[in-house]
C-alpha cells in the first residue's frame, strides 16, 4: 500500500504546535541545530529485505499477518517506511531469498517508492533447495575445491543481479568455522576463504565495493574463519583498495570496545559501514539502541569525528544499514524505531563541541571529557530529528501515524493473515 501525502500533512497538523514549542527550546539549547537538521535530512539508512517479516529464534517464530511474500511487496513496505520518516530510501536484498524475476521492473517499482538498491549481499551460511553441494563444514573455506567454486559462483551470481538493480556493493558473511578442537586446519581454511574471495572480488565492477563481515561465534563455536575486525581487515588488506570491513554491532564478545574498533578502521580508511542493532548477550539482533544507546552514541562520536578529519560525505560514503530481527513486535514499527535510535545517536554525535573535546584530551582533564559527551548524549534531539523528517515531507511521529492509519491491519486485509516472508 502507498501512504497517502495529504493524510501526513493532516496528521502533522496536528502535532504541529507542540512540536514548534519543543523545536524552540532545543535549538536554544543546540547552538548548531540548522546544520544538523541538514545532515539529518541528508542521512538515509537501507532497510534489509529479510527484516519485513517476523523473526524467530530456534524456540520458534511467531509470524504476524500481512508479512510481504514477494519481494514486491517488500519494496512496497521499505517505501511506506520510507514515506513516513525520510529516512530509508534504500532496500538490501538477500540472495537467493529475493532473486528478482524482472530486473527492470524491480528498479521501476523501487523507484515508484524514492528507493534506491544498497548492498547486495550472498548465502553461503544454509543450503538451499536443489543446491548440489552442501555448506556443512564451510563454503569458501571448504576442503573440497567444488564446493569453493559453487559458493564463488553464487557470488559472483548476488553481483550480476546487484549491477541490473544499480547496487555498488557486495556483502559477504560467512558462517565458516569448527565446532571441535581438531576439526579444521586454521590456516588452510584462510588460504582457501582468501582464494576464494579473491575470485570474487576480480568479478566486482571498478565502481563496486566488497564489504567483508565478521562474527565472533555463531554458528560455529569453537572457530570462526573471519572471527573478528582483525581477520576481516587481513582479507580486506590482501584482497585490494575496493574490499572494506564491515561491522556487525552484534557480531562480537561481550563488551568489546566498538567504538575503538570504528575509530581505527577509519583511520585505516577500511571501514565499509554498519549492520545497525543491540544486544544484551550476544548478537540478539534487537533494536538499534533499545539496550545500550550510549554505545551508539559513542560509536557515532568516533564515526562523526573521523568522517570530518578525512572530508568524508556523511551520508555517501559509508554503508549504513538495519540488520536485526524480532519474534514479538511488528517488524515494521521496530524498525521506524531502529532508524529513530540511530538518527537521534548522530544528531547528538553532531552536537559534540569537537575543539571543546581535544582541548580537554590535551590537557589530560578526564572529568571534562566525560563531561562534553554525556552532555551530548543526554540533550534531546527528537525535536531536531522529527523536525528533519517533517522538512522532508515525513510525519512527525512515524509510528504514530502508522498505528492512527491501522496501517497493519489494512496489510493484513490485501494479503492475509498466513503470509511468511522470507527470510531468519
Amino acid at each position: 500500500m502507498k501512504i497517502n501525502k495529504e493524510d501526513i500533512q493532516e496528521f502533522n497538523d496536528s502535532l504541529l504546535e507542540p512540536h514548534q514549542e519543543k523545536l524552540n527550546f532545543t535549538k536554544r539549547e543546540v547552538t548548531n541545530s540548522e546544520a544538523i537538521i541538514q545532515k539529518l535530512v541528508d542521512f538515509q539508512i537501507a532497510i534489509p529485505s529479510w527484516a519485513l517479516g517476523t523473526g524467530g529464534t530456534r524456540f520458534g517464530r511467531f509470524s504476524g499477518g500481512g508479512e510481504p511474500a514477494t519481494l514486491e511487496q517488500k519494496i512496497e513496505d521499505v517505501g511506506l517506511i520510507h514515506a513516513l520518516n525520510q529516512a530509508s530510501g534504500a532496500i538490501s536484498l538477500h540472495i537467493p531469498w529475493d532473486i528478482p524475476k524482472d530486473a527492470a521492473a524491480i528498479k521501476q517499482l523501487a523507484t515508484e517508492h524514492n528507493l534506491v538498491f544498497d548492498a547486495v549481499n550472498s548465502n553461503t551460511f544454509q543450503d538451499q533447495k536443489d543446491q548440489e553441494l552442501s555448506y556443512k563444514f564451510g563454503s569458501l573455506q571448504h576442503t573440497d575445491p567444488a564446493v569453493r567454486k559453487q559458493a564463488v559462483d553464487h557470488n559472483i551470481e548476488v553481483i550480476k543481479h546487484g549491477i541490473e538493480l544499480g547496487s555498488k556493493s557486495l556483502t559477504v558473511w560467512l558462517s565458516d568455522g569448527s565446532n571441535f578442537p581438531g576439526q579444521l586446519n586454521f590456516r588452510k581454511a584462510f588460504e582457501n576463504t582468501l582464494e576464494s574471495l579473491q575470485q570474487v572480488y576480480a568479478a566486482l565492477p571498478d565502481d563496486w565495493k566488497m564489504f567483508v563481515e565478521y562474527k565472533a561465534f555463531e554458528p560455529n563455536f569453537y572457530s570462526m574463519t573471519v572471527g573478528d575486525w582483525g581477520q576481516s581487515l587481513l582479507f580486506a588488506n590482501k584482497l585490494g583498495p575496493k574490499a572494506k570491513t564491515l561491522v556487525d554491532l552484534g557480531h562480537h564478545l561481550p563488551n568489546a570496545n566498538i567504538e575503538q574498533i570504528v575509530s581505527l578502521l577509519m583511520m585505516e580508511g577500511k571501514l565499509a559501514g554498519f549492520h545497525f542493532n543491540d544486544s544484551k548477550y550476544s548478537d540478539d539482533d534487537l533494536t538499534a539502541g533499545s539496550i545500550k544507546p550510549y554505545q551508539l552514541f559513542l560509536i557515532f562520536n568516533e564515526l562523526v569525528a573521523g568522517m570530518d578529519a578525512a572530508g568524508m560525505n556523511h551520508a555517501k560514503d559509508l554503508g549504513w544499514m538495519i540488520d536485526a530481527s524480532h519474534n514479538i513486535k511488528d517488524p515494521l514499527e521496530d524498525l521506524m524505531q531502529s532508524v529513530e535510535a540511530i538518527m537521534l545517536a548522530y544528531a547528538q554525535a553532531l552536537a559534540v563541541d569537537r575543539a571543546e573535546l581535544e582541548e580537554a584530551r590535551d590537557d589530560n582533564d578526564v572529568v571534562t571529557a566525560q563531561n562534553i559527551l554525556q552532555n551530548a548524549f543526554r540533550t534531546d534531539m527528537r525535536a531536531l530529528v522529527a523536525e528533519a523528517r517533517f522538512r522532508a515531507g515525513g510525519a512527525l511521529n512515524p509510528i504514530g501515524f502508522y498505528r492512527k492509519m491501522d496501517v497493519r491491519d489494512k496489510l493484513i486485509r490485501e494479503r492475509g493473515s498466513a503470509t511468511v516472508a522470507t527470510g531468519l
